[in-house]
């Protein structure tokens, strides 16, 4: 049977169409890069803000207009509204996210002790989710109580996965030829703190010492859970030196509205170690603009602290109200408009030190793993990819080098990417 899957949303979201893909190949199945060619279709679907849930009705709607007559809706949006979810055209199977480790067996109407993945090895998924990187799922769920996330209420209390079981999707992925791995989850640094008195360290080190990896990257990581003694693990270059600090707000009061477990000043102080551990490194993060109750001198902190943080690159989100969280319910909701003004503001911020960052580089030498490559007529072939610090660079080359990694001198920057010639 042919197959086609599909997801919105996060890295984690990414991580679990992967593993879905190598389950269906194991039993016999193909993927197809296209709704119009499938016969089955996987849908992993989002809540995180009102425009994720409608972008994931219209997946849903649009696989079932290319004439797709089975379709599988899965994740966040599926687990909160399994009945809209249900009646959506061509929607056979609902599988929240409790169920969603035997989505697989289950539509395929399989025992799960058949399953056998070990001799499958990771292969990209293709089409638009063909990737170079490899997406690792280490933990689900979330036991924090952040008033905005409703990602918490969809996923459940946080569930570790055992070291064994993510060394072996590495090596699976490894035996693929991938040349990064990604570590994910809903609150990747709790992982394992739910089931044994270790630290994702302990998980890092490990897959350091016990696998060949060539590039490992962490995706997002509360500050709360991280301390000055984190940033030497960066000592080992395959660490990809880049890290992804959800801040959320720069303001005190707004950040215990929000009842995040940080502060400004904490934050400060995690960046600056980071920083003297690791000079170049990356600093992404996310931001709300417009929280309920959000004042213009609330505002004003954030943009202040946003703008002293440096930033490389980041999200910024216009509060999206969703029902059954602690936020919908406050007063003091911030109209719309002034939402917009202020994530506009906020963006701007960003940009301007995340070109400012770009432009330290311009002279060096960079290692970059290619992710696209499109024909560039005369010229060849236009690459994209990642730097280790997360520095996206487009050069030529003669022939398609996916999935390649080399030497790249970076050149100039235009607009979002850095333009650069392999060595």
């Amino acid at each position: 049977m042919k197959i086609f899957l599909d997801t919105i949303g996060c890295r984690l979201n990414q991580a679990e169409i992967e593993h879905m893909a190598r389950q269906f190949r194991a039993a016999g199945h193909e993927i197809v890069a296209s709704a119009d060619h499938a016969e089955m279709a996987v849908v992993n679907t989002c809540a995180v803000t009102t425009q994720a849930a409608s972008d994931s009705r219209g997946k849903i709607r649009t696989i079932a207009r290319a004439g797709v007559e089975e379709i599988v809706a899965t994740g966040c949006w599926t687990s909160l509204q399994p009945k809209e979810a249900a009646a959506l055209p061509n929607v056979k199977h609902v599988v929240t996210n409790d169920k969603k480790d035997l989505l697989v067996p289950s539509a395929l109407n399989l025992e799960p002790a058949t399953f056998d993945l070990e001799p499958i090895d990771r292969t990209p998924i293709p089409g638009l989710h063909r990737r170079t990187r490899a997406f690792i799922k280490v933990q689900d769920g979330c036991d924090n109580k952040c008033t905005f996330c409703i990602t918490t209420v969809a996923r459940g209390e946080g569930r570790s996965r055992p070291l064994a079981d993510v060394i072996a999707d590495i090596n699976a992925a490894l035996a693929g030829d991938s040349k990064e791995i990604v570590l994910t989850g809903v609150h990747l640094g709790s992982w394992i703190q739910d089931i044994g008195n270790h630290h994702l360290r302990d998980l890092v080190k490990a897959i350091l010492r016990e696998t060949d990896v060539q590039r490992l990257r962490l995706s997002s990581l509360e500050p709360w859970d991280l301390d000055a003694d984190f940033f030497s693990l960066w000592e080992d270059k395959r660490l990809m030196p880049h890290l992804h600090l959800p801040l959320q707000s720069g303001s005190e009061s707004t950040l215990r509205r929000m009842a995040r477990k940080t502060t400004p000043e904490s934050f400060r102080e995690l960046v600056n170690a980071a920083r003297a551990v690791v000079p170049d490194v990356a600093i992404t993060t996310d931001i709300i603009a417009g929280f309920p109750g959000e004042t213009e001198e609330e505002f004003a902190e954030t943009l202040d602290f946003v703008k002293e943080m440096q930033f490389t690159g980041g999200h910024v989100f216009s509060y999206s109200s969703r029902p059954g969280t602690g936020a919908a319910r406050m007063k003091g909701q911030v109209k719309p408009e002034l939402r917009k003004r202020r994530n506009r503001i906020l963006q701007e911020a960003i940009e301007e030190s995340a070109r400012s960052y770009r432009e330290k580089f311009i002279g060096q030498t960079m290692s970059v793993l290619w992710e696209s490559t499109t024909e560039y007529g005369e010229y060849g072939w236009r690459m994209e990819g990642w730097s280790g610090n997360y520095l996206r660079v487009s050069a030529t080359a003669p022939s398609p080098r996916w999935n390649e990694v080399d030497e790249v001198a970076l050149e100039q920057v235009n607009g979002e990417k850095v333009l650069g010639v392999i060595r």
